[in-house]
């Protein structure tokens, strides 16, 4: 999924092909990106989502890959799921998985993304900001690249938080503040950027167990660049 800030009628995910600095080069459509137009409604990921140019690789990002790998299987969330390559992957791997996103487009590519590899998920059509999924019971929530303002994001957290179990799994991942100046790819726009400690003080009631900034290879036409993203992965105490 593309690398800019996803409102899900003014709040939803970014979606860039992700890759860790363990696995090697992925590409990267964030090049695309253009500056000032970051701000972005359903129409427009309907749009995005519609272009097949833009059409995100089906396989998972490996930070996605290396941090659920021992969680045991149970229910999952994965919010703003976009082209549904998260949910696909979990749900392969024995998860039952709802998956949700406000853009219908992204959401016809992530069915047929399923069908294409007999996975089966829940796919839900709704805005972020009115979601209420059911509380206390989903051993793995998942936000990947979800960059909307502060009061936005706080709120998405909050439910997110909510909705995992008592001893489940809270994980994000994103695009760092300093990839801004120093990385490449990703939203323009610093108000959507954040940085480790700035999630972790969005989630006051999850235990934090991992809030770093990594490095992200990105192959781009003129070489491997480099992107900084930050992975948070927090518990719901018991």
């Amino acid at each position: 999924m593309t690398s800019t800030e996803h409102p899900s009628l003014t709040a939803q995910t970014t979606h860039p092909v992700g890759g860790d600095s363990t696995p090697g080069p992925w590409p990267d459509v964030s090049a695309k990106h253009r500056p000032g137009h970051d701000r972005m409604d359903k129409t427009d990921w309907d749009n995005r989502h519609a272009d097949d140019d833009r059409r995100w690789a089906g396989e998972p990002c490996p930070f996605v890959v290396s941090e659920v790998a021992t969680l045991p299987k149970g229910r999952a969330l994965d919010l703003a799921c976009g082209q549904g390559r998260h949910a696909v992957w979990l749900a392969e791997r024995g998860w039952d998985v709802t998956a949700v996103d406000f853009s219908t487009v992204g959401l016809e590519k992530a069915r047929s993304l399923a069908a294409s590899r007999g996975a089966t998920c829940v796919w839900v059509a709704a805005d972020l900001l009115r979601y209420q999924p059911e509380r206390d019971a989903y051993g793995l929530v998942m936000l990947t690249y979800l960059h909307v303002p502060v009061p936005e994001r706080r709120a998405i957290l909050n439910m997110a938080a909510q909705a995992t179990a008592p001893g489940g799994t809270f994980l994000l991942i994103g695009h760092d503040r300093s990839n801004l100046e120093h990385g490449y790819g990703g939203p323009h726009n610093p108000a959507v950027l954040y940085t480790g400690p700035e999630i972790v003080a969005d989630l006051p009631d999850l235990v934090v167990e991992r809030a770093e900034r990594v490095e992200r290879p990105v192959q781009t036409p003129e070489g491997t660049r480099v992107a900084f993203d930050v992975v948070v992965r927090a518990t719901r105490p018991i």
